[in-house]
């Protein structure tokens, strides 16, 4: 799950239009912005296997302080919460904890049963999508697509940055999501660590597209 991530971000800017797109990439992204740093820090794990799924050449081996049930949760606080402090905005950071949270739930959907509850816990869970090529593929796609609708039927460009930056970012994550589908698995553990830490990247190139674009008014 890549672009499934973000296309919750750019559909939850319909219910928190007061929350910039680059706010809420953070937030669906949170998860998988963590994780890289804690690889690189030995707190978590991971194994290159090619062929342990169809789709993802990784052996999630140990990540339950970034990708747990339970820690999923307290991230979501911790962002949300963080968010109330700074805007004083209840329900900007509510819509945020839950985009924290959906990471953990899109995840499930497609990784093996890899995914811990609670760390320190025994029982795991994944209903496992990476399996199942076309299936995944389309569910992904339709929710980064619902999400980009959404988007467009809420802002709407007020410069060219606007516009075209707008549509660069669309097709630069359809482009890695291609990438990492049809791309050979990654040839260290290192090289998956910083890639990760590209992805902050994303959020800061949603925050300045967000800010030349303005919300649609809408005529009931």
């Amino acid at each position: 799950m890549f672009i499934g991530h973000f296309g919750i971000g750019l559909g939850a800017k319909r219910v928190a239009p007061k929350v910039s797109l680059g706010m809420l990439f953070l937030a669906a992204q949170f998860l998988d912005l963590l994780w890289p740093t804690f690889l690189l820090l030995g707190w978590e794990r991971v194994e290159i296997e090619a062929g342990i799924t169809k789709m993802a050449p990784l052996d999630f081996t140990y990540y339950p302080w970034s990708h747990s049930l339970l820690m999923a949760i307290f991230w979501g606080f911790v962002v949300g919460g963080s968010y109330y402090l700074y805007k004083k905005r209840r329900s900007g950071a509510l819509i945020i904890g839950i985009c924290v949270v959906s990471h953990w739930l899109l995840d499930l959907l497609v990784h093996t049963t890899d995914l811990p509850l609670f760390p320190g816990g025994k029982y795991y869970v994944g209903l496992g999508l990476w399996n199942h090529v076309a299936v995944e593929i389309l569910l992904e796609s339709a929710i980064f697509i619902g999400g980009l609708v959404l988007y467009l039927n809420t802002t709407e460009a007020t410069n060219r940055v606007g516009k075209y930056s707008f549509w660069a970012l669309v097709i630069f994550l359809a482009g890695i999501h291609m990438a990492n589908t049809l791309g050979p698995p990654p040839p260290n553990l290192a090289a998956i660590a910083w890639a990760g830490q590209l992805q902050w990247l994303f959020v800061i190139w949603a925050f300045w597209v967000d800010k030349n674009r303005r919300l649609k008014i809408h005529n009931t």
